[in-house]
């Protein structure tokens, strides 16, 4: 018996568009008019802003920037911190980033906080004998000063009208942000304002800090590594190693101090105050 074939012309017609289809769908492309090949910025751009280094790319680029800028020009509006901080949220806002986006591809930062911060005790080590020689004044400093710092803090906030939600969130304004948000929420203020806090005092510090001290004829490095580490924590600690080795141990130190008396008596002090 023979192939059984339709002579029905409406299958005939089917079967010619299902060959022509195929055909088309094998061909490879030619090239575009011009040669120019079509390319999807649009999906390239958002291709780019959501990887995951992107954030820690802006991250280091703005504050290597804004170290060069400072290094160039020495204008002490131009700290590296306030700088690169400007340029990293008008970064994010134009890409219309979400900061969780942004926090998430930058945690590797935060945990390099920690090993950085214990590198800290390599110009400790270094000019430890310099330490234990000046002990009492080092210790006197760490108690005057930081009952100071915290005292004039409050008294202003009193004086202002500020509520006891915000003294309590200003207090701690002179230690590093992790202790300050720790001992913010103890003693009843707000821990995410606290850091916020910080920061303001960190920046003005390393703004304002040296040219008072100099302005003041203090120009031992102990003592202006003392003042800085002990009013603008980790901030004034790395304007202080720009300055010197021996500014930077005592800077060091006193941010560590501070850190340390602020976390056990300050919680303790304002329990009795209140």
């Amino acid at each position: 018996m023979g192939d059984l074939r339709y002579a029905d012309p409406v299958v005939d017609d089917f079967r010619d568009l299902c060959r022509l289809a195929d055909a088309d769908t094998h061909q490879a492309p030619g090239p575009t008019p011009g040669g120019v090949m079509n390319m999807d910025w649009h999906g390239a751009w958002l291709s780019v802003i959501h990887h995951p280094l992107f954030g820690i790319a802006i991250t280091l680029g703005a504050y290597q920037l804004a170290m060069a800028v400072y290094e160039r020009t020495r204008w002490l509006f131009l700290q590296p911190v306030l700088v690169s901080m400007v340029v990293v949220i008008s970064v994010v806002l134009f890409c219309d980033l979400e900061y969780t986006e942004y926090r998430k591809s930058t945690e590797i930062l935060s945990t390099l906080l920690g090993p950085a911060t214990v590198a800290l005790a390599v110009p400790l080590y270094l000019n430890m004998r310099r330490i234990r020689q000046l002990f009492w004044p080092v210790l006197t400093t760490l108690v005057v000063g930081g009952v100071f710092a915290t005292g004039l803090c409050v008294g202003f906030g009193v004086l202002f009208g500020a509520d006891h939600m915000i003294l309590m969130t200003m207090a701690p304004k002179s230690v590093t942000s992790p202790i300050a948000m720790l001992v913010a929420e103890q003693i009843g203020g707000v821990a995410a304002l606290a850091a916020v806090f910080v920061l303001i005092t960190g920046v003005f510090g390393a703004i304002f800090g040296p040219g008072l001290l100099s302005l003041a004829g203090v120009d031992n490095p102990a003592a202006r590594g003392m003042a800085l580490g002990l009013t603008a924590h980790a901030v004034g600690t790395s304007v202080a190693l720009q300055e010197g080795e021996e500014s930077g141990a005592f800077a060091a130190l006193a941010m560590s101090l501070m850190g340390v008396a602020t976390a056990l008596f300050l919680p303790l002090a304002m329990s009795l105050a209140i």
